[in-house]
């Protein structure tokens, strides 16, 4: 008897990337830096949201090459940090 083959569709398992980068803080950094565009417009304000889009984007992406849900990896290890202590200890046996 042949085993059965069940198709494991692509889109079940890839994560929702934007632009290379995980979808919540891409697009946190999109509204911080239309926010700062808006609220300043002027050719400071430009330069600095553009700074900030084009890097948050590379950081991002680097970071999602690494693991696609690092920040939510991140903030739910800062919520666990008073439960877990940073290294192990050895066990002392007096």
């Amino acid at each position: 008897m042949a085993l059965r083959r069940t198709p494991f569709y692509r889109v079940l398992y890839r994560p929702p990337l934007i632009l290379g980068g995980e979808r919540e803080p891409v697009l946190v950094t999109l509204v911080i830096a239309v926010g700062l565009v808006m609220s300043g417009f002027n050719l400071v304000s430009f330069v600095v949201a553009g700074l900030l889009w084009f890097g948050g984007i590379a950081a991002f992406r680097l970071m999602a090459k690494h693991d696609p849900h690092m920040s939510s990896v991140y903030r739910r290890q800062l919520t666990y940090r008073a439960h877990y202590a940073p290294r192990s200890r050895p066990a002392r046996t007096e």
